[in-house]
């Protein structure tokens, strides 16, 4: 399940691939529609679980997922207000763009919300989960596959491939345990307001909560 924008045929000359929540939003989106079924303390517990690798994520995903059964689908639109736009985002965006570069969202959370940003961001590509709806309100289950760690992985390979770029070449930003693998595949692996194991792993560090730090770390700004 993957959205995209329209691009020549020309290969791209590198490829940004970043985690949505807490790195492209300052939010976890599952939170803040998990608060809007009044369990958002027990699935801000999870998240944090599972982002530090203690809990396996399909699983915990679909028990969070769970709390939201009932809710309608009015609530992605209240939600997306909601919803903070990491600082030097656009700046990331229109400089890794205007270098002919490609910028990608893949994300462990949900194309109803993740779309209108990839859109209003200008992404080139982006995937996600999707939540299952039934009558106009949420089943509390994950409508096909869970985009988990492995699908973030081959999600970078995909679209390197689709760009014709070579993977010394790419780049991926995340915070937690589930972007490790997506991380290892990457020629460049930054750890950005990241989990301790993320940070031990990947190649740099980004502690400021700017995005647009990301551009001088590949020679676009100085």
């Amino acid at each position: 399940m993957t959205s995209a924008r329209s691009h020549s045929s020309r290969p791209a000359t590198f490829l940004v691939v970043l985690d949505a929540d807490s790195t492209l939003i300052h939010d976890e989106v599952i939170e803040l529609l998990a608060e809007e079924a009044g369990a958002r303390a027990e699935v801000a517990e999870i998240t944090e679980r599972a982002m530090r690798g203690e809990l396996d994520f399909e699983a915990s995903l679909r028990e969070r997922v769970r709390t939201l059964g009932g809710l309608p689908v009015s609530v992605f639109e209240r939600v997306g207000e909601r919803i903070r736009v990491t600082d030097g985002v656009p700046e990331l965006v229109a400089g890794v763009q205007a270098a002919g570069g490609r910028v990608a969202v893949v994300s462990g959370g949900f194309h109803e919300l993740l779309d209108p940003l990839g859109e209003r961001l200008g992404l080139d590509h982006w995937r996600a989960n999707r939540l299952g709806v039934r009558d106009g309100v949420l089943t509390g289950e994950v409508d096909g596959p869970v985009v988990d760690a492995a699908a973030k992985a081959q999600s970078l390979l995909f679209w390197a491939a689709d760009a014709g770029v070579h993977l010394r070449q790419t780049v991926a930003i995340g915070d937690g345990a589930n972007d490790l693998r997506m991380m290892a595949e990457a020629g460049l692996s930054i750890a950005f307001n990241a989990k301790p194991r993320v940070r031990a792993e990947a190649d740099l560090v980004i502690d400021r909560q700017d995005l647009a730090q990301v551009l001088p770390l590949l020679g676009l700004r100085g």
